[in-house]
Order: C-alpha cells, then structure tokens, then sequence
C-alpha cells in the first residue's frame, strides 16, 4: 500500500483530481447568471461526479489505511480473549473428568472395601501393532502399582499389569492369549476358562472355554472373575455370553464372551494394588 502512494499511477490520479476540482469550483463561481457559464457547468457535470467519485474513492481508502492499526490491535485483543477461554473450557473438562474418575473411584472402595485401588489412570500410549490392544498408563510403582495387579474400569476387567516402572505401567488385556482368567456364570455356576487369540482379538471378543457338556449356559449370561488363581479377585464382571457351540470332540462347549469393558475405546482405568489381603509388590524396570 505505501509502494502505491509513491508510484506514477498515484501521482498521475493527484494530478487529474487537481485539475477537475479547479474546473469544478471555478463552474460553481461563475454559474451563477452567465447562460454560457451553465453551459459549461452541463458540459462539465460528468467531470464533476467523476471527481466526487475519486475524492470520495481516496478518502475510503485513507479512512481503511487509518483504521487499519486500530483493527490490527482489536483483532489481536480478541485472538487474546479467546485463547485464554479455549484455556478455561479445556481446564474445566480436565477438572470435570478427574472429579467423575475420583466419584467412580470412591464408589468402588464402597463395593470393595477390602480391595485398595490406584488413583485414576489415564491410558498415555497403546502399543503399536499389537492385536491384543496392550497400553501404558500414567501410573507406576510410585503409585503402589506392580506387576500382575489387576486392572478394571467401573464396568469390568481390562487385564493385568505386565510391566512396572516408577511413574508408568504396561498393561495386558484380556483379550491377549497371554491372560487367560478363571471364570464362572453367576446363573448357574458354570465354569470355565477366558481366553482369547489374535482373530478374536480382532472383534474385540473372547471364549470360555471347558465348560461342561451339559451346562444350561444361555445367551446373555453374565461370566465373572472366579478368583481360583489368586491373580484376580473374585465376582469381577469380565462380560456376556453372546453365542455357545459344542466343540468337534463333543466333550465340552465353548462360549463367546463380549467384554464388558470396551477395552480398545477405554481411555482410562484402576488398578487394583491389593484385594481380600493379597497383593505382591515389587518393581520391574
């Protein structure tokens, strides 16, 4: 824009402008009785609306050039103002976030009170390329984490700690065949083993297997933890039966299991450090 009030076109517009608003004041002076005089004032009346309209044109665009540092200002106060409310809101949710996981946590402890929980942990990586769905979370050994505690959500199992370090932990699903957990239906008793591989894994389901030929198992049947192996407490939920078949040696059935806990959605979890006074602590790096 400053480049243009210094260029040849520039001064070429000044030098027009100058001549038509002369032409223009000297028809207004002698316009006044002189028939020739109103005459010219016709011939020049285009001349005349042509200078208005330039006058007018440059006045627009020094009133922008003007206005243009107290825009710039304004704009950035607001750039400014909102900044610091996206601040607030994403402070607010991260606020609002921790007070539901402390309100889940607490109405754990309540149903729990023998078991002892981690604070609230946040999911920080999943592991890249693993069908099983493993992650880290944001708490470690400093927390009193250790490996093999189990992990849950408010709904139901996750998996297991694998790994233990100071301010992290690795966890593995139960949806990897490495977990496999005790299980029995609540109905009735039946029992079984939860495991899974890498095509169930896929769906984001598992199977009970061994259970008795001549179980009443049914369709939505709710599986929970048995807690025979001392890995996971007892009555957590692990999910619902979604389909049963009789396996090719027509010894057994086999049950699919939908986990309660969407595992590969979750984006946080407990652990639970001790349970009915068991609890094994130590640290692996």
């Amino acid at each position: 824009m400053r480049d243009f009030f210094f260029s040849k076109k520039f001064k070429i517009i000044l030098c027009v402008l100058a001549v038509l608003v002369g032409i223009t004041l000297y028809t207004v002076k002698e316009s006044s009785s002189d028939p020739a005089n109103s005459v010219i004032s016709k011939i020049f009346a285009p001349f005349q609306k042509l200078s208005t309209s330039i006058k007018n044109g440059v006045e627009n665009s020094l009133s922008v050039i003007t206005n243009a540092k107290q825009n710039y200002d304004e704009n950035i106060e607001l750039r400014k103002k909102l900044d610091e409310l996206y601040v607030k809101i994403i402070d607010y949710q991260k606020l609002k976030n921790e007070n539901d996981q402390l309100r889940r946590v607490i109405g754990l402890k309540e149903d729990f009170p023998d078991f002892a929980f981690s604070p609230p942990c946040q999911i920080i990586s999943k592991t890249a390329n693993d069908p099983f769905g493993s992650f880290v979370i944001d708490k470690g050994t400093k927390d009193g984490i250790s490996v093999y505690d189990p992990v849950i959500t408010d709904a139901g199992l996750v998996g297991i700690v694998t790994k233990a370090s100071t301010t992290y932990s690795r966890v593995t699903t139960i949806l990897s065949p490495e977990v496999p957990v005790g299980a029995y239906c609540i109905r009735n008793n039946t029992t079984g083993i939860v495991e899974c591989d890498a095509e169930l894994a896929a769906e984001g389901i598992c199977r009970m297997k061994y259970i008795e030929k001549d179980s009443d198992l049914e369709v939505g049947d709710i599986i929970v933890t048995s807690g025979n192996s001392g890995l996971f407490p007892k009555d957590r939920i692990i999910g619902t039966v979604e389909e049963i078949y009789i396996e090719e040696s027509g010894l057994s059935k086999t049950a699919i299991i939908k986990p309660i806990a969407d595992i590969k959605e979750i984006q946080s979890v407990f652990v639970i450090t001790s349970f009915n006074g068991q609890g094994e602590s130590y640290e692996e790096e």
